[in-house]
């Protein structure tokens, strides 16, 4: 992810894996303002509901704005509607959300990227939200930001069908640490959260101290 400063290209790493009983996403935790390292604790997943949540990638504040207000809109919406939102529901808000977003008169751009985990009662998904708004629906599993090269060789190696969500923190941590060893926007630890029938709920996060002591 890149800092309000810097409007170059997004540099970060994010992976969603589609498991036979949930959903995995991964991110590392670095912000960087070109070949500054801007903040080492940065949380690029976010809960937007119990049971949706995001990997995001962009400008920070951009980022920032758009969980807020998905997470102000969809709160709403189960409120007026008296029913928990569809996964595809809140994927249609938020890509609404990113296409004004990018196409608005700014002299930053409005660059973001989100991939949305979630269920409902149709059972679980995964969707891919590009910089432009456009909506895919994750299959297997995706990657996105600078390191997602890196993390896509992991992917395209290792990942099977009908993988356990068990497997898949397994896989997705294999493929950040890839992209945190070769892809200088990302690194300083990686945060990993899974939605499964119990919800969304956060399993693991690690920082990476890069310190050298005397």
């Amino acid at each position: 992810m890149v800092d309000d400063k810097e409007i170059m290209k997004t540099g970060t790493t994010t992976v969603a894996l589609v498991c036979k009983d949930g959903i995995v996403l991964c991110a590392d935790k670095r912000v960087t303002s070109g070949y500054l390292v801007a903040y080492k604790k940065f949380e690029k997943i976010a809960k937007i509901t119990d049971e949706i949540a995001i990997t995001m990638a962009g400008t920070v504040s951009d980022v920032q704005l758009l969980t807020k207000l998905i997470r102000a809109e969809l709160k709403l919406k189960d409120i007026r509607t008296g029913r928990l939102t569809y996964v595809k529901e809140a994927v249609n808000l938020l890509a609404n959300l990113v296409y004004n977003n990018i196409r608005k008169l700014s002299l930053i751009p409005g660059i973001s990227h989100f991939i949305v985990g979630g269920k409902d009662g149709s059972g679980f998904h995964a969707y891919d939200i590009g910089a432009d708004g456009s909506v895919t629906e994750i299959d297997d599993y995706n990657s996105s930001g600078s390191g997602s090269v890196m993390a896509f060789g992991v992917l395209e190696t290792l990942y099977k069908k009908d993988i356990t969500v068990d497997e898949g923190i397994k896989l997705g941590l294999k493929a950040i640490n890839a992209a945190i060893q070769r892809d200088i926007a990302s690194g300083n630890g990686v945060d990993i959260v899974t939605v499964t029938k119990d919800g969304v709920k956060k399993v693991l996060t690690k920082e990476i101290n890069y310190r050298i002591e005397a």
